[in-house]
């Protein structure tokens, strides 16, 4: 039987910050350049997490260079700012093995892969599908049926993982199971939308979704004989 897949959200899931550009990169650019704007920040991010220009132009466009190279700056904010969930890695190392692991990401083509790289966790996942690799964003639905077309199976047979809602309606409607991350408690919840706090309780919560389905379908079976 063909393995089932996990696929995770890289910002606010895997790495712990969920709105990265406004809480860590804004901050990290404006004391550097005091007179750029937030607006400008994020709309050149916007650019950048959908390949439409390089990580290296991005830092050019904040006007950085004069504090480093561009390579330099970038591996000094991703050093000091992006921090990894330190269950992650013990818990997708055990999840391999039964099941396939992927990645489903808004980001800088460049950002994700030195992050995957320096984190180990290209060592986990089959594959990731990022923003700026693919030129489009969660939570455009075109994005997550890429992600569904390299599991090379169905959508029901995939779980994604991801810290805001509205980026877990469009995988629900292409017929992913989903699960919001949560690492507070969640007051705002949905129907249908599986809550959790922390990867050790994801190898419980991804069963469940798969064993209601296989009871449901075993008694439909039992019904029709």
């Amino acid at each position: 039987m063909r393995k089932k897949w996990i696929i995770f959200d890289a910002m606010g899931v895997i790495f712990k910050v969920g709105d990265d550009t406004n809480d860590l990169l804004v901050p990290f650019v404006q004391e550097r350049n005091k007179i750029i704007s937030r607006e400008e920040i994020n709309e050149v991010y916007m650019d950048a997490s959908l390949g439409r220009i390089t990580s290296e132009d991005f830092w050019k466009k904040m006007n950085l260079c004069e504090k480093g190279s561009e390579q330099e700056i970038c591996k000094e904010y991703l050093d000091s700012c992006v921090t990894i969930d330190e269950n992650f890695m013990a818990v997708a190392k055990k999840l391999k093995d039964n099941y396939n692991l992927a990645i489903l990401s808004n980001d800088l083509s460049e950002w994700s892969a030195y992050l995957r790289e320096k984190s180990g966790i290209d060592e986990v996942v089959t594959f990731s599908v990022i923003s700026g690799d693919v030129k489009c964003r969660k939570p455009s639905a075109e994005i997550y049926k890429i992600a569904i077309q390299q599991t090379k199976t169905d959508a029901s047979n995939c779980v994604f993982i991801d810290d805001r809602y509205k980026n877990l309606i469009p995988a629900q409607e292409q017929g992913m199971h989903v699960i919001k991350f949560s690492r507070d408690d969640d007051s705002k919840k949905f129907d249908n939308i599986t809550i959790m706090n922390s990867f050790l309780d994801l190898e419980e919560k991804v069963k469940g979704f798969w064993t209601t389905s296989y009871h449901h379908t075993s008694r439909r079976n039992s019904a029709c004989r």
